[in-house]
């Protein structure tokens, strides 16, 4: 009657067992590092940049406990905080002697210390936010005036275009404001432009104005585009910022949208907040130009180019920017016909015929492809026009395949849409996220500690029974954290709590309905039995509705509210498992053994017309 099937034993035995080892990671705590990474977009970390920050810290005798590479860069763990600024700063002088033009990210950083059987299984710890881990926060604000402007500008460059492409003559485009205005002789012109533009630029407004010598067209954008140019831009703007901050290899950031121009950033374990700012003030653009001839006597920009095997060499281009980033639409890795790497890119329709006639004109000359970053240009590609070709057509050189993905990323990337500027910051010391933690655990643990004591008081084997389910839930429940790498915060930690006080009340429901059921004369084998199985309904309603909710604030809710969700929907989960099916395999196995049970230690039974009945008899 109250035995388990050997399979029920085993799925228990084992979950306690995942359970136990996905939590262990979070004993080990954390230890200080500095990490390698690239400054410039083009520069490549493999193999030889982990040798070289082996040889630094060799050559300057600082000892380390590991180095490793990964897709972010190269990582070295040390025994102490005071080591890794001292590592700091060898790192710093041999990978960027030169301050003015770094072309490293040294940047400290914590890893988790788990032995390495453990990272073998994949069982990692929890990710902690940055009220826990300590870290920065930044509010930035974004100029959407200077995203219209842009806007404009651009704008500004295609009407040029309709109206050549048309035949239209003007006598002049010219930006004021927040309006474009085009200049005309006379108002047959003006007709024929405003027909032109209308057919090419749906997004703009169109108003005539002026009389005499000066015919106008005054051409603005929409409300509903204005609108959609400021959420395109904030979200391209919290794309980059996802690029770059991949550089600081922080776990987890928080990157969101805050009001209608604003965005904050998060990053947790970032010990260097001058670092941070550097990377998130950062700005990029892509160009297209044409590389210069020799005899070339106009004015000449010479920016870098990196080959394969990490030298450089000068790249002499024409001043006329043919192409800038926005232009792109597309970008993916792909093979030539030769099967070799490349990348496809597409343009928009300005871009098309822009680079159409561009082509045309200069068959069998080189063009480049450069990125500028701090007011520095480096060429991502260098190559002969084959052909004339418009929207589509493909970047081919001697690229492997893992260089064609990081370009395709950097066309698609691209700039900021808008600029920003940081209005907030705060550091979080890792000294306040370890009391915050020591806080959370300790308000946990003695939560936990209270409520076992009064289940053993009051239950006495059954509250033990209870006491263990509980202990259980929050190990199940914490593993499940860790394999999920959820961000662990304050509010999660609150979380945890609740569920603790939550899923002891399913135990409470079940001892409850035993005592009913030993109460009514039931003998105590038949008691535990249907007391198990008439509390499950109980239990699973009461469970439904407080997931339903939880589930609304993890839909509807954000930030706090949707780290407190996270934990509380996960907890409601695994305390039905713990209070039902752990509780139950474990009274089974005190009680489930005898044929005939004379008594159960549940606590007092109160009968009708008695003063007590102890022990559960009968």
């Amino acid at each position: 009657m109250n035995r388990y099937p050997l399979w029920k034993n085993i799925i228990v035995v084992v979950s306690l067992a995942l359970g136990f080892i996905y939590t262990l990671p979070n004993f080990y705590g954390e230890s200080p590092a500095v990490q390698v990474s690239s400054a410039k977009a083009t520069l490549k970390i493999d193999e030889r940049t982990r040798s070289r920050v082996e040889e630094a810290l060799q050559s300057a005798g600082i000892a380390h406990d590991g180095i490793l590479l990964d897709n972010v860069g190269v990582k070295a763990r040390f025994a102490n905080t005071d080591i890794q600024m001292q590592a700091r700063d060898v790192l710093e002088k041999t990978f960027n002697p030169d301050p003015s033009d770094p072309q490293y990210v040294v940047a400290l950083n914590l890893l988790s210390a788990s032995p390495r059987w453990l990272t073998a299984l994949h069982a990692l710890p929890m990710y902690l936010g940055l009220d826990l881990r300590g870290g920065v926060h930044f509010l930035l604000q974004v100029d959407m005036k200077g995203a219209l402007t842009k806007r404009l500008d651009s704008t500004s460059a295609d009407l040029r275009t309709v109206l050549r492409d048309k035949t239209v003559r003007h006598a002049g485009i010219s930006r004021d404001g927040e309006r474009i205005v085009i200049v005309f002789r006379d108002s047959e012109m003006r007709a024929k432009a405003r027909t032109a533009i209308t057919a090419a630029q749906p997004d703009l407004v169109l108003t005539e104005s002026g009389s005499g010598d000066e015919f106008r067209l005054l051409a603005t954008l929409r409300p509903e585009v204005l609108k959609k140019l400021g959420e395109d831009a904030l979200k391209q703007n919290i794309t980059t910022l996802h690029n770059r901050i991949n550089e600081l290899g922080v776990a987890e950031p928080v990157i969101q949208q805050q009001g209608a121009d604003r965005i904050v950033v998060q990053l947790p374990g970032v010990q260097d907040p001058g670092e941070a700012k550097d990377i998130l003030g950062r700005t990029a653009t892509l160009e297209v130009r044409m590389v210069a001839d020799p005899n070339d006597a106009l004015g000449i920009d010479t920016v870098i180019e990196r080959d394969r095997d990490g030298s450089e060499r000068p790249v002499a281009l024409k001043k006329q920017v043919i192409l800038t980033g926005d232009r792109f639409t597309k970008a993916e890795p792909t093979f030539d016909q030769n099967h070799q790497p490349a990348v496809s890119v597409e343009l928009d329709a300005v871009g098309g015929r822009v680079m159409r006639d561009v082509t045309r004109e200069n068959l069998h000359k080189m063009m480049a492809i450069v990125l500028y970053e701090k007011g520095k240009g480096e060429a991502i590609s260098v190559a002969r026009i084959q052909g004339e070709f418009s929207n589509r057509f493909q970047i081919t050189g001697r690229f492997s395949a893992q260089e064609t993905n990081k370009l395709a990323i950097l066309i698609r990337a691209g700039a900021l849409a808008a600029p920003m500027e940081i209005i907030e910051e705060r550091t979080i010391g890792p000294s306040l996220g370890a009391e915050n933690i020591s806080k959370g655990f300790n308000s946990t643990l003695w939560g936990f500690v209270v409520i076992a004591l009064f289940m053993i008081l009051y239950y006495q084997i059954f509250g033990l029974v209870s006491s263990l389910a509980l202990a259980a839930n929050l190990l199940l429940l914490v593993a499940l954290l860790s394999l999920l790498q959820a961000t662990l915060t304050l509010p999660g930690i609150a979380a945890i709590a609740l569920t603790l006080g939550m899923a002891i009340d399913a135990n409470v429901l079940i001892n409850e309905r035993v005592r009913e059921e030993l109460r009514a004369g039931m003998p105590p084998q038949a008691a535990i039995s249907e007391g198990y199985a008439r509390a499950f309904g109980t239990i699973l309603d009461s469970n439904i509705t407080t997931l339903i909710a939880g589930l609304a604030l993890l839909i509807f809710g954000s930030g706090p509210v949707r780290g407190f969700a996270v934990v509380h929907c996960l907890g409601i989960l695994t305390s039905i498992y713990s209070a039902v099916f752990i509780s139950r395999a474990l009274i089974n196995l005190i009680y489930g053994r005898q044929k005939k049970l004379a008594k159960v230690a549940i606590g007092q039974i109160w009968k009708p017309g008695l003063t007590a009945a102890t022990d559960g008899k009968k």
